[in-house]
């Protein structure tokens, strides 16, 4: 029983170390100093990590989460790579100082989200009508 609730508490802060990373990369977009690439690829992990949407729906037994647990983090830890390490370090200040204050709300970055997904999803189905219907 205890090795359970060890083992809930590690991922827990796996879990909440995630979220900080993909915050300082919400920052780390906002910076002068990252190049246009590393925040094209900041931006996007971040979308897929918030977003409801996934590549693998989470009701697919077992694949369902391996998005979750393999291609988030993975997509952080690129991303992280992309970026100067005085960014990060600035970024990750500001990760802690806005986790901190509570759980933040922005309704226009959602909806920004949102936007981005259904741009995605419209561009995909008409690539895919274009290619295998006409």
């Amino acid at each position: 029983m205890a090795n359970e609730s060890a083992a809930f508490q590690h991922i827990k802060n796996k879990a909440r170390l995630l979220k900080r990373e993909a915050f300082v990369l919400y920052f780390a977009y906002k910076d002068q100093r990252v190049a246009w690439y590393a925040k094209l690829f900041a931006i996007c992990v971040v979308a897929y990590a918030f977003s409801p949407i996934d590549f693998i729906p989470d009701f697919i037994p077992i694949l369902g989460y391996l998005d979750d647990i393999i291609l988030v983090p993975l997509g952080v830890w690129l991303a992280l790579k992309l970026i100067p390490d005085e960014v990060v370090k600035d970024c990750r200040a500001k990760a802690e100082e806005l986790l901190s204050k509570g759980k933040p709300k922005n309704w226009l970055m959602g909806i920004l989200f949102i936007c981005i997904w259904a741009v995605f999803g419209l561009w995909i189905t008409l690539y895919l009508y274009n290619r295998l219907l006409l």
